[in-house]
């Protein structure tokens, strides 16, 4: 990859491995799934579509319409309900993990609909040494509760559809301005999501804790964290930026130790390290393979 696409890369990596603690603080502190996915997606559209209009990036998006609305069922609002009521059920760090299959999702995926995005080589050994560091990790959170495997499924639900959103940028998206879809998908997500949003209002102020989950959700995690993805798989490919994934979980778990005390084993740091190096191997390309399916 690129000097640029590294320093994307980085950025996404940590931007959304953050999230999980979030969703999780806001969910036990009382505020309902859907709610917390219409207020993150509501804040980020009220704060990047005026700056996306005068920029002029929400021009030419009337050709384009099919595709971000395919894009906004999958990167946003079908996952983000998803996510947050199965955190209801696991942890922070578990609900990483599982996102953390991503890569090897989209790998099928790509079989049908973006051949160019097939993973050959090194990449395929990348791939099954994170997904190794994967099942590793599987048993940070795993305590036979009734209901894990409910939230598990869920959250495997939502990978899915963060498998195939990738494809729909790289394959209709990449020449628009990435503000432009980004603030337009946040647009549809905020009027789709409004409903459920109604139905778990909140009967009081949320707590200071939840606020603050909220606010991180909707500016760094959503909006900062959407643009700069956009922009990564326009650099690097669709495949190429899904391997953020295999990251994700590194910084999900620090920070689900620092500030939700879980318990990281032997088992746990040999996951980190397999999931780092599939990642350092997934990204790199193969001899004949060009950078980008765009």
């Amino acid at each position: 990859m690129t000097p640029r696409a590294w320093v994307l890369f980085a950025l996404c990596s940590v931007i959304w491995g953050v999230p999980y603690l979030f969703i999780k603080i806001a969910v036990d502190s009382g505020l309902a799934p859907g709610f917390v996915a219409w207020a993150r997606v509501a804040l980020g559209a009220a704060l990047l579509v005026p700056f996306a209009a005068r920029r002029g990036a929400l021009r030419g998006l009337r050709g384009h319409a099919g595709p971000i609305v395919a894009y906004t069922a999958t990167e946003i609002a079908i996952p983000f309900v998803l996510i947050a009521v199965g955190e209801q059920h696991v942890s922070s760090s578990l609900a990483a993990i599982l996102v953390s299959t991503m890569p090897l999702l989209l790998a099928l995926v790509s079989v049908w609909l973006s051949p160019a995005d097939r993973p050959t080589g090194l990449r395929i050994v990348g791939l099954v040494i994170g997904l190794g560091g994967v099942v590793a990790l599987l048993g940070i959170d795993v305590g036979g509760r009734p209901n894990e495997l409910f939230g598990a499924a869920l959250v495997l639900g939502a990978t899915l559809c963060y498998a195939t959103a990738p494809l729909i940028v790289s394959r209709y998206m990449t020449d628009l301005d990435p503000l432009g879809p980004v603030a337009a998908s946040l647009i549809l997500a905020t009027v789709a999501l409004f409903p459920g949003a109604i139905g778990g209002w909140p009967h009081a102020m949320p707590s200071g804790a939840a606020l603050i989950a909220l606010a991180v959700l909707g500016v760094v995690c959503t909006v900062l964290g959407l643009v700069i993805f956009f922009q990564l798989i326009g650099e690097a490919g669709a495949s190429r930026a899904s391997i953020i994934t295999y990251v994700n979980p590194v910084v999900a778990v620090i920070v689900g130790v620092l500030a939700l005390h879980e318990h990281v084993g032997v088992m746990s740091l040999l996951g980190l390290l397999l999931i780092l190096g599939g990642s350092w191997l997934a990204a790199h390309v193969d001899p004949g393979i060009s950078r980008s399916s765009s």
